[in-house]
C-alpha cells in the first residue's frame, strides 16, 4: 500500500473484490446470498449446552456517542407511568393502568449493522447502482435494512484477536491483518475455521477498555481494527457478515494519509458485505476461552426499519 494513494488502493481493491452482478442485476442481499438454508442448519446444530450470550451494548443516554454527524445517544421518554396509573389520570376503566414509552435514536448509536445503502464509492452504491437512485430523502428504497429480515441467523465464529495477540486487548492503531486473523484461527483450533456463509465476530478488547476507562473517544477515535489489506480475505472467504467490538470495524487512524474508512468503501458498495459495529463480545469470549469452542448459533436480525441504511440489533449467541 502507498500511504499517500488511498484512491488508487481503493480502486484496485474494488476491482479485485467486486461482487457487482454476481447474483444478478436486481440483487439486494450482497453477501447474505452466501448464508443459505444449509448454513442455518449447520449453525443450529452447534447448540449443545443452551448457554446464551447477549452481544448488544445497552441503548442508553450514557452511551458512547459524542455528536459526530449528529449521532447522539438514545433519548428515552415515558408517555404513561405508574404515577399516572396510581392517580387515575389515564382514563381506563375498572382500575387497569399501564406504562408506555418512546425512544429517539440515531439507528447507529449503539450495537448495529451497516446496511448496503450506508456507504458509496464515487456516487455508486452496491451492485453498480447510482447512489441517488438508491437512497433519497425517503430512505433506502432498494437495499433498505428491511430486506435482510429473517436472514441474519446462522453459524457464528468468534476470533478473539485481542486475547491471542494482545493478552486481552489490542492497542489503538493496531491494524489486524490477514496474518493476524489466520494466527488467531490457528490458536483457537478447528472450531474457529472461517468459510462461506459464516457470521464472523472479531474481538479487539476496545470495548473492554472503554468500560474500564470511560467512553473517551470510543465513538470515532483511535482504535484497533481490521487492516485495509483484509479486503480480499473478506471477499474470498465468502463470509456473510463481520462484526467487531469497535465503533468502525477498521483500524483508526486509517492506514492512509488523508483517508476516512477506506475499507468500508470497498466492503459495502463493492463486496456487498454487512458490517456490524459496537458489539459486546466480552462474555462470549470468556466462555469460548473456557471451553475452547469458538463456533455457535448466532441470531442477529436488525430492527427492520423501512428504508434504513443501518439499524440496531440485539444479537444472541447460543452454544
Amino acid at each position: 500500500m502507498e500511504r499517500n494513494d488511498p484512491e488508487g488502493a481503493i480502486a484496485a481493491a474494488a476491482k479485485r473484490c467486486s461482487n457487482a452482478g454476481r447474483w444478478g442485476p436486481d440483487d439486494v442481499l450482497g453477501t447474505l446470498n452466501h448464508l443459505d438454508e444449509a448454513k442455518r442448519v449447520e449453525g443450529a446444530a452447534l447448540v449443545r449446552r443452551g448457554a446464551s450470550f447477549s452481544l448488544a451494548q445497552r441503548f442508553g443516554a450514557d452511551g458512547p456517542q459524542k455528536g459526530w454527524r449528529r449521532r447522539t445517544n438514545p433519548v428515552h421518554t415515558m408517555l404513561d407511568t405508574g404515577v399516572d396509573a396510581e392517580r387515575g389520570t389515564q382514563g381506563f376503566p375498572h382500575g387497569i393502568g399501564g406504562a408506555d414509552d418512546v425512544v429517539f435514536l440515531p439507528l447507529q448509536s449503539s450495537t448495529q449493522w451497516d446496511g448496503l445503502g450506508h456507504i458509496f464509492d464515487h456516487g455508486v452504491a452496491y451492485n453498480g447502482r447510482r447512489a441517488g437512485d438508491v437512497v433519497t430523502s425517503e430512505g433506502d428504497r432498494v437495499t433498505g435494512i428491511e430486506t435482510t429480515a429473517g436472514l441474519l441467523a446462522g453459524r457464528g465464529v468468534l476470533l478473539d484477536v485481542g486475547r491471542v495477540l494482545g493478552g486481552g486487548e489490542l492497542p489503538d492503531g493496531f491494524a489486524i491483518t490477514v496474518e493476524h486473523l489466520e494466527a488467531t484461527i490457528a490458536a483457537h483450533g478447528t472450531t474457529a475455521r472461517v468459510g462461506r456463509g459464516d457470521l464472523v465476530l472479531v474481538r479487539t478488547g476496545r470495548l473492554t477498555r472503554a468500560r474500564r476507562e470511560g467512553w473517551g473517544d470510543y465513538a470515532g477515535g483511535d482504535s484497533p481494527g481490521l487492516s485495509f489489506t483484509t479486503a480480499e480475505w473478506l471477499h474470498d472467504t465468502e463470509i456473510a457478515g463481520i462484526a467487531t467490538d469497535t465503533w468502525g470495524v477498521e483500524v483508526r487512524p486509517n492506514e492512509f494519509d488523508n483517508a476516512f474508512q477506506p475499507l468500508h468503501q470497498v466492503a459495502i458498495p463493492h463486496i456487498g458485505l454487512f458490517l456490524g459495529e459496537m458489539w459486546d463480545l466480552d462474555a462470549l469470549a470468556e466462555d469460548c476461552a473456557a471451553d475452547g469452542v469458538h463456533e455457535f448459533w448466532l441470531t442477529a436480525a436488525p430492527l427492520p426499519v423501512t428504508g434504513a441504511v443501518g439499524a440496531p440489533v440485539a444479537p444472541i449467541a447460543v452454544k
